[in-house]
């Protein structure tokens, strides 16, 4: 070709289609927002989640960020000049019926999602959820790591 800018969209083209079929070609596995993800689950079933999620994940992020602020609070009184000890006992058990609130909410969760399930589904997720109980607790994945690894950019 004698025509450079025929030869640049030439190769542009192809390199086009290349990423194209690279991106067809290579699964990228799709992230998990809930412990029903790394079950089997039918076309309904998936349907069904979704409904579940979108009132359950508004609820558990209005309460965990109404923690993240009452954590802070908390952390300004600690580190105050004259820390008043009723004053912080107050935050933390304002802080302790938050978790209450979250950890019923995911309770509940998990009862909803539990119902649409195959006895065989149930015995799966109930080792999944076995398995995250012995490990701390339950979370909305990614964000347990990513406070992980905040907690320990800060020590």
């Amino acid at each position: 070709m004698k025509n450079p800018l025929a030869l640049l969209l030439a190769v542009v083209a192809l390199l086009s289609v290349g990423l194209l079929v690279n991106n067809l070609l290579i699964a990228k596995p799709k992230p998990v927002r809930g412990y029903l993800d790394m079950v089997s689950l039918s076309d309904e079933q998936k349907q069904k989640v979704e409904k579940i999620r979108q009132e359950f994940l508004p609820k558990v992020a209005r309460i965990r960020q109404e923690l993240r602020g009452k954590r802070l609070q908390l952390n300004d009184m600690i580190f105050s000049s004259n820390p008043d000890m009723k004053t912080i006992e107050d935050k933390t058990r304002e802080i302790a019926s938050l978790q209450t609130d979250l950890e019923k909410e995911v309770v509940n969760h998990i009862l909803q999602e539990k119902e649409i399930l195959t006895p065989e589904q149930k015995r799966q997720f109930y080792e999944i959820i076995k398995n995250e109980f012995q490990k701390g607790g339950l979370g909305v994945h990614g964000e347990q790591d990513r406070e992980n690894n905040e907690r320990r950019k800060g020590e």
